[in-house]
Formats: C-alpha cells, structure tokens, sequence
C-alpha cells in the first residue's frame, strides 16, 4: 500500500482543480468539512496580497512586484502540499476499509466463539479440578456426613399436616352387602376364638378344661403365666404358617368347637336378593346398636351417671393404687394370675350355671347390666318429671299443639290436640318413649267396604294400655275416624304382609279383636320390627299384670 501511495505524485501548481471530496470513497462529514473550510482561503489571500501591495494604507507607497509573486508563489505550493497530504490520507483509508473487508469475509466468527466457549469450559474444569485439589479434611467430612445422613436428618423436618378428605362412596345396596360380608370374614377368627374360651370355661370338655385348668395354675403358682402365653401365641403363628403354605390343619381349643361350615352361594332370585339386603341392614342396625350401647355404657360410668356405680369404680381405684405402691409387682402379678384362673374356670362356671346367684354376687355384671343407655336415661328422666308433677287439665290446654319441655313437666300432644283429648283417654294416658312421634302407617279395616274407611292413612301410638290410632284426614273437633284398642282386648297379634307378591317379609302388623271379624292391618310402616317389638312387650306385660291379679281371667 505504501508503494501504491508513493506512486501518487502532483505535478504542476493548479489552484483552481481540486478533487471532489464527495466522489472519494467511504469518506467522513469530518473531512469534508475541512476541505470547505479550506477552499474560502484563496479570498483571504487576494486580501493579503492586496495588504502586502499596500501595507501601509491607501495612503503609503506599494510593495516590489517581485516580492508579491514570490509571496504567491509560497502560498500556492504550501497549498498544493496540503492537498496531497489529504487525498493521500483518503486514499489510504479507503484501501484500509477494503483490506478490513476482505480479512471479515475470510475469517469465521462463529468458529471463533465456538473456540472461545470450549477454552473457557476448560478453564473452568481445570478450576474445580484446583479448588477439589485444596478441599480440606473437615469440609470432606462435612461432605461425607451429609451424603450419608442427610436423607435421615431430613426426615424430622416439621411439615404441616395436610387434611385430605377422603371421597364417599355413593349408598349401594351390593357395596353394603359386600361389606357386612367382609366383617363377618374378618371378625370370623376373633369369634372362634371366643367360642372355643366360651366353651372351654363352660366346661363343655371336662378333660379339656381339667387339663387347661391345671396347667394354668401350675404356671401360675410359679410365675410362668406370661411366658405360656407368649408360647401358645407362637403357637398359633407356626400353624398359621403351616396352613397358609397348604397344609389342611384343623385345630380348636376344645374339640367339638369348629367353625361353621358357610352353604354354598347359588343363583338368587330378585326377591331373595332383595330380602338379603333387608337381612343386612337388619344386621347392620343390630351391630351399631349394640356397639352404642356399650359405648354409652362407658361414659355414663365414667361421667358420674349412675353415681352409686361409679363410686365403686373409684372406690377400687384408689385401692389398685395403693396396693401397686405397698405390694411389689411380683407378689401382685402372682394373685392376680390366680385370680384370673378361678374367676376363668370356676367362679364363671357357676355363675353361669346358677343365675339367680349371679345376679346376687357376680359384682361385674351387676355393675354392667345395671348401667344405663341414653335412650334409657331420657325414659327415666320422663317418667321421673311426669311422677314429680301431675299435669292438670289446665296445663294440657294451655298447649296449642306439639309436644312441650318446661321446668315442671312435659306434655304429650299430637298435631290436633292433647293427646288425650283426641283420643278421650285419661289424663295420665301418654305414649310409650320408643313411640313418643308415633308410627307412619295405614290402617287396613277388611270389615268395611267403603273405599275411604277401608283405608286410612295415620300414626299409631302405643302407651301403658291402649294402641291408639289417629288418622291424618280427620278433623281436629272429631274423634270419630281414630281408632283406640285396649291391650287387654287383643287376641292375636303377627307380623303381617300384605301383598304376598312383593318380596320380603312385609310391612303390616296384624291385631285380632273380639270386636272385628277379620283382623286390622297396620300395614307401609317402615319400623314395622321396632313398632311389633314395643307392642307385643307390652302387651305381654299388660296381660301378665292382668292375669297375676285377677286369675280367673
């Protein structure tokens, strides 16, 4: 380039040809700005030849003509130097631009980062490679500690607890089904079990129970109770194996006591399953009766309910408390052993035997039995308040309608009136409590033969001597379409059913009287068992009262 540039030469002085600064190539605002700066100069030197002509004035003498055309002369090389320099100095950017293009086309950029990136990748592992290199002792410990029990430390970390609600399955009468036939599947060995402990303190194998008798004792007496139930429990595991890998072992505590054997299922009908469903849920509402009860039972004896039971209860408490304080725990474990074993084989073999003795001395069941339900507790609370304050008349029509609590009584109405004023009873007539709302159901009259005294649609009512019937279309002036029966006067009662073409055992209860030719049917009642229970127990009762004092009858 440098050649090139010393090739350029200007010959001859020419002052009034210039290069076009716009022509040139790739050149800059800034050099064409000096180059308009620098074409107003030749004005300034006609002023400065015209002050050097006279520089003293219009009024002083001129300069030689020689020393002007040589002072002109300087003015234009210095000019024309000037303008070589810039057109070199253009020139010589414009084949550095073409150079810096031709060196952009020929070089990759892309391959250049792409170089750049794996040399800092390298550097950055020969930089952890270092910092591995200068890890101490303590902090590989620390490291090793943390891969080895982080997991377990970070076990204890406190956590919300998330309340997940679980979905509800939808009411099905073969989800039910199956799932009554499932707890009778999995309480079967616990009931096994308590029948073979059942039959083995009833004494129904005298070898059996001599033998077992003996040997607890035996063990007992030397302080090896614990460790002969811990062996017969791994007892049972081993021939729970032995069965579980197929071998066919039959074995009871007593024998005689097996399992019983379920009747193969077969083909059902539609009436058969549906009266399977009723026989299950009968089971269902029997079961969690019973579980309420006993677990009534339990808070109430623990509540101060019964206040004579419970303070038995506390009595030996105390003493448990201080007898575990005095007597070491070997003399105690030892008594009670013995204890267990004589109330087990023989006390409740005789209490069991003798029940009149066992409701005199058996303390345990006393207290049970003796215990009450809540269903019981609101019975005794009503008859106590109706035996404190006898309602009069007057209280009984102060209420317009409904069943009433206040401080000193309660009073027994229906929708259309005190009760016993709608059926013209006595004043002390109210119905039984497990009827206290009555009975939906329809009173079928065989005897009649209009349509609407056929059938009626009412509620019935049990109390100490009547069954009362109120029907829903009468009116609340009129007595005339409710039906009153005496207990007494009733010579047959059953569970009925009243169209044989649907399945299950019915709805209806029957009622024979000496006053109708066919029997009344209380037929669509849907406690149809719990209204036959109350009613047939307390007839039984009324008649047993009856037949005691008057025998003849």
């Amino acid at each position: 380039m440098l050649k090139r540039l010393d090739k350029i030469r200007f010959r001859g002085q020419r002052t009034d040809v210039f290069l076009d600064l716009g022509d040139s190539p790739n050149t800059s605002d800034t050099e064409c700005s000096e180059e308009i700066l620098m074409k107003p100069r030749p004005s300034l030197e006609m002023k400065d030849t015209e002050e050097l002509q006279n520089p003293a004035g219009p009024g002083t003498l001129t300069m030689p003509a020689a020393a002007i055309q040589d002072y002109q002369r300087a003015e234009t090389d210095r000019l024309n130097d000037l303008k070589g320099h810039l057109e070199i100095a253009l020139l010589e950017k414009h084949f550095l631009q073409e150079e810096l293009r031709k060196l952009r086309e020929e070089t990759n950029i892309d391959t250049l980062k792409q170089d750049l990136e794996k040399e800092r990748s390298k550097r950055l592992d020969l930089e952890q490679k270092l910092n591995l290199d200068k890890e101490t002792m303590y902090s590989w410990l620390q490291a090793w500690l943390y891969n080895r029990f982080g997991a377990y430390i970070g076990d204890f970390r406190f956590q919300p607890e998330e309340n997940t609600l679980e979905p509800e399955e939808p009411l099905s009468a073969k989800r039910l089904t199956e799932n009554m036939r499932r707890l009778k599947r999995g309480a079967k060995p616990v009931i096994n079990f308590k029948r073979n402990l059942f039959a083995l303190s009833s004494w129904q194998s005298v070898y059996t129970s001599a033998f077992a008798f003996i040997i607890y004792m035996n063990a007992a007496w030397h302080g090896w109770a614990i460790p002969m139930f811990i062996f017969l429990a791994i007892l049972r595991l081993s021939l729970n194996y032995l069965i579980s890998r197929g071998w066919r072992i039959q074995w009871s505590i007593v024998p005689g006591v097996s399992e019983p054997v379920e009747p193969p299922k077969e083909d059902l009908t539609v009436s058969e399953k549906f009266q399977l469903v009723l026989d299950v849920a009968q089971k269902a509402q029997n079961l969690f009766g019973k579980m309420a009860d006993v677990l009534e039972k339990i808070k109430n004896l623990f509540m101060w309910v019964h206040p004579e039971i419970t303070r038995k209860l506390y009595v030996g408490l105390w003493v448990a408390l201080i007898c575990s304080c005095l007597i070491p725990y070997k003399l105690m474990g030892f008594m009670i052993g013995l204890y267990a074993g004589i109330k087990f084989f023989l006390i409740d073999f005789m209490f069991r035997s003798c029940p009149k003795l066992r409701d005199k001395y058996d303390t345990p069941h006393i207290i049970w039995t003796s215990l009450p339900t809540d269903p019981q507790l609101k019975e005794r609370g009503g008859a106590t308040l109706s035996r404190r304050v006898p309602l009069s008349r007057s209280y009984f029509l102060s209420c317009p309608g409904g069943r009433w609590q206040c401080e000193t009584g309660r009073a027994y109405n229906t929708k259309k009136g005190a009760f016993h004023e709608v059926f013209n009873l006595s004043g002390d007539e109210r119905p039984l409590a497990v009827c206290e709302n009555g009975w939906r159901c329809c009173l079928i009259n065989r005897d009649r033969k209009s349509p609407t005294d056929y059938i009626r649609n009412g509620v019935l009512f049990v109390t100490e001597n009547y069954l009362c019937f109120e029907s829903s279309s009468c009116r609340s002036n009129s007595s005339k379409k409710n039906k009153v029966i005496k207990l007494i006067d009733i010579t047959d009662i059953q569970k009925y059913k009243v169209l044989s073409v649907l399945p299950g055992s019915g709805m209806g209860i029957s009622i024979a009287t000496p006053s109708t030719q066919k029997p009344l049917v209380f037929g669509a009642m849907i406690h149809r068992d719990e209204a036959f229970e109350a009613i047939f127990t307390q007839y039984t009762k009324k008649v047993t009262m009856t037949t005691a004092t008057n025998p003849e009858t």
